[in-house]
């Protein structure tokens, strides 16, 4: 399986009932995405109670679409290969409303205890919501 990501939108698989993160946040405060934005002209901002920020507005360091923070944002995905077998039961993809609030083992959990993808994803919407 091929995974592809940007931004803070999260792919979680399953394996064997332990929850293993596929994917990697981009968000502006890690070393490499700060430096990357500084040398694109851009800054992050951190302020009390709030998440870093590029430029004050924007919690992740890529995406695609935003056009005025567009010189300092990066539009380059994360790919990885993944191998499947046996082991690997379901992955999860969900976007930082989910996984903000809920623990990648958290989320595992709900959906080994459901089984039914339909219901499940309804779970984890109506859980993630709960908790905000």
């Amino acid at each position: 399986m091929w995974i592809a990501n940007i931004g803070d939108s999260r792919a979680v698989v399953c394996e064997r009932g332990a929850a293993n993160q596929l994917t990697v946040d981009h968000e502006p405060h890690t070393t490499n995405e700060r430096k990357r934005i500084e040398k694109q002209g851009g800054f992050v901002s951190t302020f009390p109670g709030d998440v870093p920020r590029v430029n004050g507005q924007l919690a992740v360091a890529r995406a695609f679409g935003d056009q005025s923070l567009k010189a300092h944002l990066s539009s380059e995905p994360d790919v990885k290969h993944v191998p499947i077998n046996s082991s690997v039961e379901f992955v999860i993809l969900a976007s930082d409303g989910l996984w903000k609030v809920i623990k990648n083992q958290e989320a595992v959990d709900l959906v080994n205890s459901i089984k039914d993808p339909q219901a499940t994803a309804k779970r984890l919407t109506s859980e993630a919501l709960a908790k905000r």
